[in-house]
């Protein structure tokens, strides 16, 4: 067990901050000491969904007794942890008994959150604005900054983020999906183009028609499609122009959801982060091109932070007593 420390809203923070970011292709902690200090990190398992829901909880434990084995005297004094995880709003039964039970068995200030406050903290700090994280899913969420929500029951608006078979337009899965969808389509004999697309299915599975039986049956489907977006990537990095075409119509699909979030009354700049950002600018070209054709008054601006540096300031900010839980974002 953890030995608690005083309330961090009662005096100065003391200790360590841990934060954790938890997606379908993997899972990160971090321990950062308030007293100065490099930022330790732990890589772990990705989230799965079954029958049952999702796995966030088991792998929130699993992070949290590696980073204790692995970091006694960090971790023997903390001052706040803050977990930001896909899924946690539509898959995890019930989000605030798992904060209660976390804040029991760590004895200190626990904040969960869905990824996209993360996310968004980590790109904008306190700021306002709106951040489209494209990882193995898609979200964007939009927030008025911390001095402009004090009392605002609502100050976190989202859009997307509903998993890949409902949603997470632009995302890592998404893009995996539709280049699957473009390979089955030319095995068919439905289309003409496709066939780098098809090749590159075959390399990575086998044959057409295998797939099914791989994907569908599958636990962690929504990464191992976010795992073959990598290759979509590469095959449009080629000049394939079917698997271009989808490159940047997930650079499009980001632009509708980031300016949905914003709507009018936000600060006007749009951040996109995440992990297939790494896609490079046949995304982010059509990401700006899409934002200048609809709100050309809205500034693209580049993350300040990762997700996971957004999970270390929502333990810090909520130790601070800044950031107040909100149902469907954030719970303590």
């Amino acid at each position: 067990m953890i030995h608690k420390v005083e309330d961090p809203r009662e005096g100065p923070l003391s200790g360590s901050l841990v934060g954790l970011d938890l997606g379908g292709s993997g899972s990160r902690l971090a321990v950062r000491p308030l007293a100065g200090g490099l930022r330790r990190v732990l890589d772990g398992p990705r989230i799965e969904v079954r029958a049952g829901g999702s796995t966030a909880p088991q792998v929130i434990r699993e992070m949290l007794s590696r980073a204790m084995t692995s970091w006694p005297e960090e971790t023997s004094r903390l001052s706040g942890v803050g977990i930001g995880a896909s899924g946690l709003a539509s898959l995890v039964q019930d989000p605030q008994e798992l904060a209660v039970q976390l804040r029991a068995e760590l004895g200190t200030q626990t904040a969960i959150a869905i990824d996209a406050v993360t996310a968004h903290l980590g790109a904008l700090g306190e700021a306002g604005g709106a951040v489209v994280a494209l990882g193995t899913g898609a979200i964007a969420i939009s927030h008025p900054g911390m001095a402009e929500a004090v009392g605002d029951e609502h100050a976190w608006r989202r859009v997307d983020g509903w998993g890949h078979l409902l949603g997470d337009r632009g995302g890592g899965a998404w893009l995996g999906r539709c280049g699957l969808e473009a390979a089955m389509r030319a095995h068919d004999g439905l289309e003409t183009h496709g066939h780098a697309l098809l090749t590159a299915g075959r390399h990575w599975f086998g044959e057409p028609e295998s797939w099914p039986a791989q994907l569908y049956t599958r636990d962690d489907r929504a990464g191992v499609l976010a795992e073959f977006a990598a290759e979509v990537v590469a095959v449009a990095a080629r000049g394939d122009e079917t698997a271009r075409a989808l490159v940047r119509a997930a650079g499009r699909e980001a632009a509708k959801s980031g300016l949905a979030a914003l709507g009018e009354d936000r600060p006007a700049q749009l951040v996109l982060t995440g992990g297939l950002v790494g896609a490079g600018p046949l995304l982010s070209d059509a990401f700006a091109e899409e934002v200048a054709n609809q709100r050309a008054d809205v500034s693209i601006g580049e993350a300040l932070g990762d997700p996971l540096e957004g999970s270390l300031s929502l333990a810090r900010l909520h130790g601070r007593g800044v950031l107040s839980p909100q149902e469907g974002f954030i719970w303590s």
